[in-house]
């Protein structure tokens, strides 16, 4: 009996040190300070250097974390620019500092405004400006570069967000339907931290694919690994949700859900991270229909599923979203053994991503047409007042 105890006790301590070690930091908070700009030569009039400033660059390969150890709890401050001398009157500015940091950054004050974004590679953004250096508008003193509190969100840049409970299969089919290789257990909580797999088509076509952690119902109060991952949803153009097709049971002190109330419970937590996530274009995969008795659940539920708000009287309050979702397309797979299955979803993916593209594009289409009528009667109306 102490024997068991302890192995048990050591199986919490080994989990809870997987979670910890494993943290994905994708949010970081920091304080920055301009450098000062250098003091002017009044006598000559010599203008100071201006302050180095503190600005954050994309790079391949970097992450928050790299960004993290670089700064160790210390306070980033970018070298001050030099004095005006009589033998150089024009002061040399202070070096800036550079941060590499991954695309899909957003910086904000610690006031909460947002400074501005990165999202391509080479692209660079000031997040803490150099004092002015000593002139005569300033009375030749330098002034004091920018000190600020940073705050670094990241925002995987993907075009397909997998959301679902733990164990539904999203690691198994995104394996299934790209190149990646993200951890498979049967077990939840597999996956700790986002991945992007990519689907590759014959035509050299390419979609790539975020896996989020997966969510619990209660995410929203931070049970389970909270729902804070579901901002890398945000940039995605399509969600994919995936199910069990035999429900969920998170473990034997949890309730049991069945399939249809794990989809109200999963659109419930992304109504309540963010509404705006209910308007984007959302597949649903109905996964592990090789299980044996799958089909006859699956037929069971087919109507409810493809009619939610007209079967939303028959679950209790608790599970009833305010804005319920209409599906793109709702399909049944085995991300596991049928790759007919996986290829009939990487054409519809595919074929939802295009429409998306389309309607874009008329969008800006009939935006640009609306400028040129509005330059038109802009000149007709010059015109005629010039007569």
């Amino acid at each position: 009996m102490v024997q068991l105890s302890i192995c048990n006790l050591c199986k919490k301590v080994v989990e809870k040190s997987i979670f910890t070690r494993s943290k994905f930091i994708d949010s970081l908070f920091f304080h920055a300070k301009g450098g000062c700009g250098g003091n002017g030569h009044p006598k000559y009039g010599g203008i100071g250097g201006r302050g180095g400033n503190i600005m954050c660059q994309v790079k391949p390969g970097a992450t928050l974390e790299s960004v993290k150890n670089l700064l160790k709890g210390k306070k980033l401050t970018a070298a001050s620019g030099e004095h005006s001398l009589s033998h150089r009157l024009a002061g040399r500015n202070g070096e800036d500092k550079v941060i590499e940091v991954p695309a899909g950054i957003t910086a904000y004050s610690d006031v909460g405004t947002k400074i501005g974004e990165l999202n391509a590679e080479g692209e660079s953004l000031i997040i803490s400006q150099g004092g002015v250096g000593g002139n005569p508008q300033n009375g030749w003193l330098g002034k004091q570069g920018q000190h600020i509190g940073i705050r670094l969100e990241l925002k995987l840049i993907a075009d397909v967000g997998l959301v679902g409970f733990p164990n539904a299969g999203k690691s198994t089919f995104l394996k299934a339907i790209s190149k990646a290789r993200p951890k498979i257990a049967g077990y939840p909580f597999t996956t700790i931290k986002p991945n992007v797999g990519v689907i590759k088509y014959d035509d050299l076509r390419q979609i790539s694919l975020a896996d989020l952690p997966g969510l619990i119902e209660g995410a929203h109060k931070n049970l389970g690994m909270g729902h804070s991952f579901l901002r890398h949803v945000e940039r995605t153009k399509l969600i994919a949700m995936i199910v069990d097709v035999n429900g969920f049971q998170l473990s034997n002190k949890h309730d049991y859900r069945s399939c249809v109330e794990t989809v109200l419970l999963l659109n419930k937590e992304l109504e309540l991270y963010k509404k705006s996530l209910l308007d984007k274009p959302i597949i649903l995969l109905v996964n592990k229909m090789d299980k044996e008795g799958a089909q006859e659940i699956y037929d069971s539920m087919r109507d409810t599923l493809h009619n939610l708000k007209d079967h939303l009287h028959n679950y209790p309050e608790e599970f009833r979203p305010e804005k319920i979702i209409k599906f793109q397309s709702i399909v049944p797979i085995s991300a596991k053994f049928n790759q007919t299955d996986i290829g009939e979803v990487k054409l519809k993916i595919r074929h939802l991503l295009d429409i998306l593209a389309e309607e874009e594009q008329e969008v800006v289409n009939a935006e640009i047409e609306l400028v040129k009528k509005l330059k038109r009667e802009l000149t007709e109306h010059q015109g005629s007042m010039t007569i």
